[in-house]
């Protein structure tokens, strides 16, 4: 497989079709990649099934998808902060979906579908509301839920730096979800600050192996 070097973000995004399940790394806005939900937002796809760990904040990148009414569904761990009035919106409006996942838990059902398992029992959300539905079994004397993978069509991801094999490495922070989620998808586009030459990055401080990229694009104000 080759990742493809795309000239720009819409060419990154083409061919996401309606329905799919996208997996939108970042937390909060660090290492969100913003370019690629802006040319997903003008690519069209509609009717979509968005895993992230926010539900979008303030008007741009994720918010700005759901916004526009693309979304059916949200599944991540933190819907509501002080910046999320657009998902509010549209949950209290019943126009979206959301399915509330711990974020350990979330982070392991995206490892999960990267690594072919198919399914584990978690301690996370035993007795609660989250638990409802699912199968819970006593395991060394504690309840444990049973969670199944999540796997996307598509992953867009941010990260720092790439070399021209696809190769990923993050800045700080901005890394959160990007690394499992390129594992769990299809598709993985990735947007980021440079593109170096094959041979430039250290193999040691590689994050995401090329293996697992398909698309990349240069943004220049990504941060």
């Amino acid at each position: 497989m080759t990742t493809r070097l795309c000239a720009h973000a819409d060419e990154a995004v083409a061919g996401v079709q309606d329905g799919a399940t996208v997996l939108v790394g970042g937390f909060g806005m660090a290492g969100m990649p913003v370019a690629l939900i802006d040319a997903l937002i003008r690519q069209g796809a509609t009717d979509l099934t968005v895993v992230s760990n926010n539900a979008g904040n303030g008007d741009t990148g994720l918010a700005a998808l759901l916004a526009k009414g693309r979304v059916r569904k949200v599944i991540c761990s933190f819907p509501r902060q002080a910046d999320s009035w657009v998902f509010d919106g549209l949950y209290r409006a019943g126009r979206i979906e959301l399915e509330v996942v711990p974020q350990g838990t979330l982070a392991e059902r995206l490892r999960a579908a990267g690594a072919g398992i198919g399914a584990f029992f978690c301690p996370t959300g035993a007795g609660t509301l989250l638990a409802e539905g699912k199968e819970v079994r006593e395991i060394d004397g504690r309840l444990h839920v049973l969670e199944y993978p999540i796997g996307g069509d598509v992953a867009l991801i941010g990260a720092h730096r790439a070399d021209r094999m696809g190769n990923l490495v993050y800045r700080k922070t901005a890394r959160n979800f990007g690394p499992v989620m390129a594992t769990a998808a299809t598709t993985v586009v990735a947007q980021v600050r440079e593109v170096v030459e094959t041979g430039e990055i250290d193999p040691e401080t590689v994050v995401t192996p090329s293996i697992f990229v398909d698309r990349v694009v240069q943004v220049a104000d990504h941060s």
